[in-house]
């Protein structure tokens, strides 16, 4: 077994031979991948279920066979894969190329880039999805230009990517666990051992628990609860608003520590533009005084973020400029 903590280093790039990056994005319920060349354009894309209930060695085997099949892809367009940029959620340490802790996917000190390369011959870079995500919208999405910016996604779980004077925090893959800042009062009872965190109340899952447990009638998920409060539902507006107001405080405390000049807000609760983004503004300016005010955006990217931000460390590892370059923001 491969016990090298540190990406394969790739040759010299020729930056006219023709070529292209792999780039995997790997949730708890879904993988995306795509083969992307120069110009971040997809050639070949890809989705598929992530196998987490049958354990991390299945989760290990479905990425390195989707990593296979990807590079297959790519040589059947006459295209030399580069690089693979690889991104998943948990604790990364980008440094020692590590999955240091995924709950979803069950990994604990994992050294995940060097067991994929040994198992597809591919040089690989690992890093976090959420700040993967960022790194792309910054690039290519809502951040595009900005230095001060705070990327918040918004799903099963919330967590964020920060970057600071154009570079993202990292803190050895610590860095960005928004949603384990304590707010309000309720102390309600978190995953992560915790309670009272922002999860717990914001999360599209929380949100969607919460409106059954009020209600007594169930939803399939955060987005019926938007629509139910754009309805009028009483018990929906009273969940939203609860959820609303843990994010702004949440914000607040960010805004007063790091100054973003730019919050993003993404993932499938911020789908509901609007219904979230403006309650979240009028909430945010409440909790402020003297602090440097943000502009409350939603993504551009979607759910194609993370697996963009992949492909662009990906070919950042190989020397190629790509629209990250012109952001100032570095990738890894």
């Amino acid at each position: 077994m491969a016990t090298s903590s540190s990406p394969a280093t790739p040759g010299p790039e020729d930056p006219g031979a023709p070529g292209c990056v792999i780039a995997l994005d790997v949730g708890g319920t879904g993988m995306k991948g795509a083969v992307l060349d120069r110009d971040m354009r997809p050639v070949e894309t890809v989705h598929r279920p992530t196998p987490r209930a049958d354990g991390p060695r299945a989760v290990l085997d479905a990425i390195a066979d989707t990593l296979i099949d990807l590079n297959r892809s790519a040589t059947g367009h006459g295209l030399p894969v580069r690089h693979v940029g690889l991104a998943v959620p948990g604790i990364v340490d980008d440094r020692l190329q590590r999955a240091v802790w995924s709950a979803n996917l069950g990994w604990r000190g994992l050294p995940l880039a060097s067991l994929l390369q040994e198992r597809t011959g591919l040089p690989v870079t690992l890093g976090h999805d959420v700040r993967a995500g960022g790194v792309a919208e910054c690039a290519l999405g809502a951040a595009r230009g900005a230095q001060d910016v705070l990327f918040v996604a918004i799903g099963t779980g919330i967590a964020a990517a920060l970057v600071c004077d154009g570079r993202p925090i990292r803190a050895a893959g610590y860095a960005g666990e928004l949603g384990h800042i304590a707010v309000g009062s309720e102390a309600l009872a978190c995953a992560c051992g915790g309670s009272g965190c922002l999860e717990t109340v914001a999360s599209a899952a929380a949100v969607a628990t919460a409106y059954t447990a009020r209600s007594g009638r169930p939803v399939s998920g955060a987005a019926d609860v938007a629509a139910l409060t754009a309805q009028g539902d009483p018990v929906a507006r009273e969940v939203w608003t609860r959820a609303a107001t843990g994010l702004a405080q949440a914000l607040a405390t960010v805004t007063t520590l790091l100054a973003p000049e730019l919050i993003v807000l993404g993932g499938g609760l911020a789908e509901a533009g609007p219904l979230l983004l403006d309650p979240v503004r009028a909430g945010l300016e409440e909790h402020l005084t003297f602090q440097r005010r943000p502009s409350v955006v939603q993504a551009e990217l979607g759910d194609r973020a993370a697996c963009l931000g992949a492909g662009l460390a990906a070919w950042q590892a190989v020397g190629h400029t790509t629209p990250a370059a012109r952001t100032g923001v570095p990738v890894r």
